[in-house]
């Protein structure tokens, strides 16, 4: 009698393992469909801006760190991020440098940029716009799709860098955003040390009308101007 019981409750089993297995393939297609449908509408981003929390997460530190801020990104290569308010930190990028002003410290940095530019310096800027890929082509000849899943009413992608020395910086990337409109929803870094940095976006504005201006912020004449490059050679 007990042999008999036991055949119906292992196919029961087998039949109950290939529904699981099943549903967890279509998820996963799903959230691939899903990260194509958002690369292909990143060619309808112009501009973008959004205010966002900052969680930073240190070993370290028993609790995180929290911050907000504003961001501005234009195609294909300027973004401007702003860390508190009013700023205590400000990242500005254009095609020709990359600049950081710190107006507590009445301090700026200057990174000159060369699109001819190899190696960890161009890794590490391409980790920062990883959140605007211009194409599968572009995201995927920079990282690798570890991961795909579908949270909700939003979609993950967990992203890898190709370049070791960037893998050093940073394990991974993940992306989240919006499964109806595909906007930005968060970004988070995990560095090397273990550590990571999450940022929440909220109020995107897609194409707003941004002043060049943003990009190439003027210095007031009684900061400290460095070229942090330029002392390392």
């Amino acid at each position: 009698m007990t042999g008999r019981k036991t055949v119906p409750a292992a196919r029961m089993l087998a039949a109950l393992l290939l529904l699981a297995f099943a549903a967890a393939s279509l998820r996963a297609n799903e959230a691939d469909r899903l990260v194509d449908a958002w690369l292909d509408s990143q060619k309808n981003v112009a501009s973008w801006s959004a205010d966002f929390v900052q969680t930073r997460s240190l070993k370290t530190f028993a609790q995180p760190l929290v911050s907000s801020g504003q961001v501005w990104f234009a195609a294909p290569d300027r973004f401007r991020w702003e860390l508190g308010n009013p700023p205590q930190t400000i990242a500005a990028k254009n095609p020709g440098q990359l600049l950081v002003i710190y107006p507590k410290l009445q301090r700026a940095e200057k990174y000159p940029l060369d699109p001819r530019q190899s190696g960890r310096w161009k890794d590490a800027l391409s980790l920062l716009e990883a959140g605007f890929p211009r194409s599968r082509e572009e995201l995927e000849s920079q990282f690798r799709i570890r991961q795909t899943r579908v949270l909700g009413d939003a979609a993950e992608v967990v992203l890898e860098p190709r370049s070791s020395a960037a893998r050093r910086l940073m394990r991974e990337v993940k992306v989240g955003f919006d499964t109806a409109n595909f906007g930005l929803r968060w970004t988070e870094l995990e560095f090397g040390d273990g550590s990571t940095l999450r940022n929440d976006f909220k109020n995107p504005t897609l194409n707003p009308a941004l002043n060049e201006t943003l990009f190439s912020p003027a210095i007031p004449t009684d900061y400290k101007i460095v070229e942090p490059l330029k002392s390392n050679r």
